[in-house]
């Protein structure tokens, strides 16, 4: 057991604090967005073609509480093995194994991994086969979650390995500057993942079928050609083979650039939903959104290397958490600490996408010559993943990158007209849509 100091303490109180506030906002959300959900009960019925709104509440209970339990448990979790020395007698034993302190980090991180892994993997079980399996969500087998599992953890290990070695293998061999060789490497590995994730990792869950004919083809030339832009990759993914929720998404750069619509949204929308989607999506590209992503996370890359170097170049990280005068100790118990930092930031960071998903929605609704499109794109999204399109203005601040479905209609319609009959379907008064709140970050929610 550790004994009790300032570090030890302020590391306890950050984590708790801010799973206590992430808490708070969980409840004040479900609270909020049960009462505007309600008081919305036509235009959810008719606009997002759900008949009964209260499975919205439902879904999001559901899904809210699970995450929560799985934070505050991880949380225990992590405090156990750090506070009761565990950790510390872990990483004496490393140091004792004869191997280098760059093969000791390695390990470490592989068996963080791994137990990481374990831990999170019964409750995504609970969430994919019962939870999404109650609203008519899932689709996959176990076995084919197994196969995903597995997948997923020989990647983990193989990627975090890799980084993580190079970065120890830095800090070893030039240890004056291994905060600012490391950042480096860290953003050369961003720009990699951008290339190989979409032509190498990606193919190894789904299949990817480029949209070479058809009708579907002339619509996606179509919309390029009004956005200016040469037909270049457009894929559909077979998302319905694990999933019935619908999305799409932009990634790549360079020739390594493409646009991936789910088989379950080509499905769910008409063809001019389906074209302002894709005009949002090339939007992310043409405004630089993606190059202006990155310098930010560059940035704050950077910072948090500068507080790993300040930790592990300071003795009391050691002494106040009994570790042996090796590094990549240190390491550890800094991210610690930083993450939850970096959470705290995040209504700040947030306001770039922000800003960035207005900017796709006006190209959208430029390049399909009125909002209707894209409005009704964005009713579908929501409808079809059961999103409470009210989130607490709180609570979107922190977690969430794009604003509020019916703020974002809103918007839409003052801004470029609305080229629809007047449907009376947002006329709710709710002060959740005049928030910079986003669309929640989860998997199952649209990135359009």
């Amino acid at each position: 057991m550790l004994s009790i100091s300032t570090p030890v303490i302020g590391l306890t109180v950050l984590l708790v604090g801010v799973q206590v506030l992430y808490s708070a906002l969980d409840a004040i959300n479900i609270s909020y967005g049960t009462t505007a959900v309600r008081d919305a009960d036509t235009w959810i019925r008719e606009g997002l073609n759900i008949s009964d709104p209260e499975r919205i509440l439902s879904y999001q209970r559901s899904t809210t509480i699970l995450s929560r339990i799985q934070s505050w448990v991880g949380l225990a979790t992590v405090l156990g093995v750090v506070l009761t020395g565990a950790y510390a007698g872990l990483v004496q034993t490393l140091t004792k194994t004869g191997f280098g302190p760059s093969v000791q980090g390695i390990l470490l991180i592989a068996g963080a991994v791994f137990a990481s892994r374990l831990f999170n993997a019964p409750f995504d079980i609970y969430k994919t086969f019962v939870i999404e399996d109650r609203f008519g969500f899932n689709n996959q087998s176990i076995m084919l979650w197994l196969r995903d599992w597995i997948i997923g953890l020989v990647i983990g290990l193989i990627a975090t390995t890799l980084i993580g070695g190079v970065v120890l293998w830095v800090i070893q061999a030039v240890p004056s500057l291994w905060p600012v060789l490391g950042w480096l490497v860290v953003i050369g590995v961003s720009l990699a993942t951008m290339v190989i994730y979409p032509r190498v990792i990606a193919p190894l869950f789904n299949d990817f079928e480029p949209i070479e004919s058809g009708a579907l083809h002339d619509a996606v030339e179509d919309v390029f050609e009004r956005a200016g832009f040469d037909c270049e990759q457009i894929y559909e993914m077979d998302a319905s083979r694990r999933s019935s929720h619908s999305n799409a998404y932009f990634i790549g750069f360079g020739r390594a650039k493409r646009v991936v619509l789910f088989d379950t949204l080509i499905e769910q929308m008409n063809t001019d939903s389906i074209q302002a989607v894709l005009a949002h999506e090339l939007a992310h590209w043409k405004r630089a959104h993606i190059w202006k992503q990155l310098a930010v996370s560059a940035v704050q890359m950077g910072v948090v290397f500068a507080f790993l170097w300040w930790i592990t170049s300071s003795g009391w990280v050691y002494t106040a958490f009994n570790l042996p005068s090796v590094t990549y100790a240190a390491l550890a118990i800094g991210l610690l600490y930083a993450g939850p930092a970096l959470g705290l930031l995040s209504p700040v960071t947030n306001r770039l996408s922000l800003s960035h998903e207005r900017e796709a929605d006006d190209f959208a609704a430029e390049t399909m010559g009125g909002s209707r499109a894209m409005t009704q794109a964005l009713q579908t999204l929501a409808g079809e993943n059961l999103q409470n399109p009210f989130p607490h203005p709180a609570y979107a601040a922190f977690h969430m990158t794009h604003p509020p479905i019916p703020t974002r209609i809103r918007r839409l319609r003052e801004q470029h007209g609305n080229n629809d009959a007047d449907d009376g379907l947002l006329n709710t008064d709710d002060s959740s849509t005049e928030t910079d709140g986003d669309t929640d970050d989860d998997p199952a929610t649209p990135a359009a």
